[in-house]
């Protein structure tokens, strides 16, 4: 019996179809085999841990070869708490608090802070106790101040209220209407030796101070007392010579003095003749500032300039 035609031609069509689909398969399953895969040697492993090695050496000797960066400083994770001072903190809440102003002007006060923001913390003398002391206190922070007055209940009354000042009693045996005659004492030879307050043969000179005050070196000094706006009173002539003679004593540097009321005629003249009008770095008002070199650095150096 023959097949029928059309039967024929199906199942020739049936075997090229499974004849495609065994060559797709064929196709699939050859190309899984040759895909490639990462190799798996221990000697291709060496081989890259050599190399990374060998890249890694290179690159830390470049590293020990280039100059090192600063390290940069690591921010602190919280904020740090900084208290206020004790000294201004006082300050602050006595001036805030009284109707009493400091004696002398914004300007004025303004020469000595500007020596102060230089300086501080330092050592700072000042002839007279006032309703300023703590301002200055305050503005030394950190440093040596030290008020020396004549009128002991003056002292007992202000340390009472702001006992942190450090405050000395002093006394002076002059008066102002003798400061024609003082002032001819001082032009003497002996008032013009450089020397320690204590040892010396001047009658300006003033030796009973605490031994504190001749040890030592004052960077700054104010004359702001005693007392000088009547005959009676002690007057600044002393003072101003002692100061002077502080400063030319130092063993070296220099020491800027500062003399306030000089409209007043002892405070003018004895100002200008024992601390120099050479060495006057400014006016402002009242207020005088010198800067006085040391004299025992160079031998010879005259009295004034």
């Amino acid at each position: 019996m023959r097949p029928n035609k059309n039967q024929s031609t199906i199942n020739i069509k049936i075997i090229a179809l499974s004849f495609f689909f065994l060559l797709f398969l064929l196709l699939v399953a050859w190309s899984s085999f040759s895909s490639p895969r990462p190799s798996s040697s221990p000697k291709a492993e060496n081989h890259d841990d050599l190399s990374n090695s060998s890249s890694l050496s290179s690159t830390e000797e470049e590293d020990q070869t280039k100059p090192s960066a600063p390290a940069c400083p690591s921010l602190p994770s919280t904020p740090s708490c900084t208290k206020t001072p004790p000294s201004l903190a006082n300050a602050l809440v006595h001036y805030v608090t009284t109707n009493i102003t400091p004696q002398q002007t914004l300007k004025e006060i303004s020469v000595t802070l500007r020596v102060l923001e230089k300086k501080s913390p330092c050592n700072f003398l000042i002839f007279g106790l006032g309703h300023d002391s703590l301002m200055w206190t305050s503005l030394n922070h950190g440093g040596r101040t030290v008020f020396l007055e004549e009128d002991k209940a003056w002292i007992e009354q202000i340390t009472e209220k702001l006992p942190s000042l450090e405050s000395y009693h002093v006394t002076y045996d002059t008066r102002v209407h003798q400061a024609d005659g003082l002032m001819e004492t001082g032009m003497g030879d002996e008032c013009k030796v450089v020397s320690d307050p204590r040892f010396s043969k001047c009658q300006l000179a003033l030796k009973g101070f605490p031994t504190d005050i001749y040890d030592i070196e004052w960077d700054l000094i104010m004359v702001d007392a005693p007392t000088g706006y009547h005959d009676e009173a002690p007057g600044r002539m002393t003072a101003i010579y002692t100061a002077g003679l502080m400063a030319r004593n130092r063993e070296n540097g220099e020491t800027d003095v500062f003399v306030h009321d000089v409209d007043r005629v002892v405070e003018d003249k004895f100002s200008k003749a024992f601390l120099c009008e050479g060495y006057l770095n400014e006016q402002e008002g009242r207020l005088r500032h010198f800067i006085i070199p040391s004299h025992r650095t160079r031998s010879g150096r005259p009295f004034c300039p």
